[in-house]
């Protein structure tokens, strides 16, 4: 089994941050193959910044293909950029905090998440990619949570100040992805 995933937003949301998260969790822990593919560049200065990640059973030929199994989003402008890669029956993640554009497309599963709203609410902006990291792994089960906070708490362990609320922020997106499969 394959799983592509994109994951796209503003430069600043910690999308990169997001998906090495996810790389380096499935990397460290599981015997699962992985790579993880940052696109930088002009993006960098408000356009889409976005990275992809690649989860196998067996070994990965290519980095990226043109068809994703799993999108997440982050903005309007990495929903209509990258919304077409998006297979059908493929699974949409969706910031719905600042994503307002309704979805047409009826062969593909949408998860919404206020994953910005949520993350003012709690007091850090910062954390909107954690809860997103939540919600995705909750849904998809790709890999285990604990494996995921794992990661998490280990790249963050020079600042355990930030532990705390990142734990949250991941609980909580958790439960909005379980809550989506159920």
């Amino acid at each position: 089994m394959e799983t592509n995933l994109c994951v796209a937003g503003f430069g600043g949301q910690g999308v990169m941050t997001l998906g090495k998260f996810l790389a380096d969790a499935t990397c460290n822990a599981t015997d699962k193959n992985v790579t993880f593919f940052p696109s930088y560049g002009a993006e960098q200065r408000g356009g889409t910044a976005n990275c992809f990640v690649v989860i196998s059973d067996e070994m990965i030929g290519a980095p990226l293909g043109d068809v994703m199994d799993d999108l997440i989003v982050m903005n309007g402008p990495s929903l209509k950029k990258f919304l077409p890669t998006l297979k059908k029956g493929g699974n949409l993640f969706i910031n719905s905090s600042i994503v307002e554009d309704e979805i047409t497309r009826d062969d593909i599963t949408v998860i919404k998440a206020p994953v910005t709203g949520m993350a003012l609410e709690m007091g850090n902006a910062k954390v909107l990619n954690v809860i997103m990291l939540g919600v995705y792994v909750g849904y998809t089960e790709v890999v285990p949570p604990a494996v995921v906070w794992e990661t998490i708490e280990h790249k963050l362990g020079s600042k355990p100040k930030l532990l705390p609320l990142n734990k949250e922020a991941f609980e909580k997106g958790l439960e909005i992805g379980r809550a989506a499969r159920a």
